[in-house]
């Protein structure tokens, strides 16, 4: 099993989000104990009625991880999640491909289709859209970032004869989609490197717009799933799974709880576990990543 840290998010209005510690320092810090890559999630302009009731403060992910990157040498940096029908897929591809250039390929992009409302109309995004918005920003991706000429005409743009550089380092870029529908797990299986369920109760479902996984044992039939579906594809390259374990509020304690805990989830299938913290001030998230390295990465 390999670790991400998600920068812990700090919620309501009131709060600054940078009471859990400078974004650099921290991934540093997550880089030394051990983690293999750092997150970021992304809302450009949530709803004030989402933010106290319980929604999360964030930064430009692209901006930040692009921060992290230049204080770190190895950590990967992942977008959890971007919502790729808010920004115009020309725009999405040049600030993955600039990050992944300044981060010498370390850059995943993490997609999602999207749920706030509020979000969409502040956005000028047709909520009933996001789905074809989704899929033409999978298409479009992989043909800005090769740096050739291209052509391709979308629902509300027509790029004639274009082409970009640089290209990033990766060819391609990951991509990770999140969501438990079956429709963002056929994406996976159809044309992605990666699948982030969402974790949560079961007003998850209701909230986020996307189907509850109540457990480990559906968790590990629907990654079954993908990777069958992925293999009727004709796909053969690896599909990486990434799930969120939030149940740690202190790794020096129950340690074996939670390694158990970790190894059912490994069983299904996950390979990767995206690790938070619920921190208020830098040393506090600082203890945390230091012990949960000592504890459970090394």
């Amino acid at each position: 099993m390999r670790y991400f840290f998600h920068y812990p998010e700090t919620t309501g209005v009131d709060g600054d989000m940078f009471e859990p510690g400078p974004v650099d320092e921290v991934a540093v810090a997550a880089e030394r104990a051990g983690f293999e890559g750092f997150a970021l999630t992304d809302h450009p302009i949530p709803g004030a009625n989402w933010l106290t009731s319980g929604g999360h403060q964030s930064l430009d992910p692209f901006v930040g991880l692009a921060f992290a990157a230049a204080a770190t040498e190895r950590l990967r940096l992942l977008t959890h999640l971007s919502v790729a029908p808010y920004r115009n897929p020309f725009v999405l591809a040049k600030a993955a491909a600039t990050v992944d250039k300044l981060s010498g390929g370390r850059f995943i992009l993490g997609l999602g289709a999207g749920y706030q409302k509020s979000e969409f109309f502040a956005l000028g995004v047709d909520m009933e859209e996001r789905n074809l918005l989704f899929d033409e920003a999978l298409d479009v991706l992989p043909l800005h970032w090769s740096g050739e000429p291209f052509t391709y005409r979308g629902r509300h743009f027509d790029a004639r004869n274009v082409i970009a550089r640089p290209r990033p380092v990766q060819n391609p870029i990951p991509i990770w989609i999140g969501g438990n529908s079956k429709l963002s797990r056929r994406r996976v299986a159809e044309r992605a490197q990666g699948w982030m369920p969402m974790s949560g109760p079961p007003q998850l479902s209701t909230t986020a717009r996307t189907v509850a996984i109540s457990s480990v044992e559906q968790l590990g039939k629907m990654i079954q799933e993908v990777r069958t579906a992925a293999e009727e594809h004709g796909r053969t390259e690896p599909i990486d799974f990434l799930y969120s374990y939030s149940e740690i509020e202190d790794p020096a304690r129950e340690p074996d709880r939670h390694r158990e805990a970790i190894a059912e989830i490994e069983k299904a299938g996950v390979n990767r576990l995206m690790i938070t913290c619920f921190t208020r001030e830098t040393a506090a998230t600082l203890d945390f990543i230091e012990s949960f390295g000592a504890v459970h990465i090394s």
